[in-house]
């Protein structure tokens, strides 16, 4: 596998676990220090419970807004740069979520991530989600 597939490799699995709501398993592909920028108040989180804490955030904006059950869809990357020991992927992306039940997508995302190799290991050491429409 090359380090770029690599690096895509970890990006999913922390999408996989976003899909099934399991913070543990996302933040298990984080590095430390962790980096959030997200369009939901407070839009920033920073450093070795970063995901914790916007998953925190994520479950209780979805309480306030009605909404749950998020998936993201990633297309192939647009943009892949891996130099060494650091990574940069640019993902065109789509979320679709339940809310008052019905099922809404949102298209036309960019799902922008920064990682690392942390002890052999791509981690994400940030990640920003533009909104759609």
């Amino acid at each position: 596998m090359s380090e770029t597939e690599e690096a895509m490799e970890a990006v999913r699995r922390y999408v996989d676990a976003f899909n099934r709501a399991d913070a543990s398993a996302m933040t298990d592909e984080c590095a430390d220090p962790m980096q959030i920028l997200d369009g939901m108040a407070p839009h920033v989180w920073q450093g070795e419970s970063a995901t914790e804490q916007w998953w925190r955030d994520v479950q209780a904006e979805s309480a306030h807004l009605g909404v749950g059950n998020y998936r993201i869809l990633l297309d192939e990357p647009r943009h892949a740069d891996v130099h060494g020991e650091s990574a940069y992927l640019v993902y065109p992306a789509s979320m679709s979520f339940d809310k008052d039940g019905t099922r809404h997508t949102q298209a036309g995302s960019v799902f922008t991530v920064a990682l690392r190799r942390v002890a052999g290991r791509w981690r994400l050491a940030a990640w920003s989600w533009a909104k759609g429409h």
